[in-house]
């Protein structure tokens, strides 16, 4: 089955509803035999995604930057825990270790994950899935301004159609389990 990559909120304060998305998410990948490659922290959304997976037999490779660490938010029960150097390091191995992508709500880190695989997957470097999992609406300001740089011809038709957006789970894993 597939390593996927959460990409998501490690934010607190954020509404309930997004906590249990996650913990879906996470109970989806373990109970589909797949395997979840994180951000490796403990809290908020990205923390209950690797809850729930390890929870329904998933395998967890959380990988986080040591600088990280003291502040305690390192998901110290992933099955294997990466401790990288730099940002651009964490990246670079989750990346690498993943099949697929699936980007859930979240803030600037999110978004600058998000469009980091998204262009390199345009660009030909992965043929890896990337999947914007958009139950409730929160991507839909961003879907359609990105649909209006297509229009105005900043991003390549290509790249729009390579990109997925779900509305619901099960879209999703379609998605990522059909090109697996």
């Amino acid at each position: 089955m597939a390593a996927i990559c959460v990409f998501c909120a490690s934010s607190p304060g954020i509404d309930e509803s997004y906590l249990r998305l996650a913990g879906d998410v996470g109970a989806r990948i373990g109970n589909g035999g797949h395997r979840l490659v994180s951000g490796g922290g403990r809290v908020s959304m990205m923390g209950a995604v690797a809850v729930a997976a390890r929870a329904h037999g998933a395998h967890t490779l959380g990988v986080i930057p040591k600088h990280l660490i003291p502040l305690e938010v390192a998901d110290s029960d992933a099955d294997e825990l990466v401790v990288v150097d730099t940002m651009r390091e964490r990246k670079a191995v989750m990346d690498e270790r993943s099949d697929a992508f699936l980007v859930l709500p979240g803030g600037i880190g999110t978004l600058e994950e998000f469009f980091e695989v998204w262009t390199a997957g345009s660009l030909g470097m992965h043929p890896k899935p990337v999947v914007v999992l958009d139950l409730d609406g929160f991507y839909a300001p961003l879907w359609n301004f990105i649909g209006s740089l297509v229009e105005r011809g900043f991003v390549r038709d290509a790249a729009w159609t390579g990109l997925h957006r779900a509305t619901n789970l099960d879209e999703a894993f379609a998605v990522i389990e059909a090109v697996l």
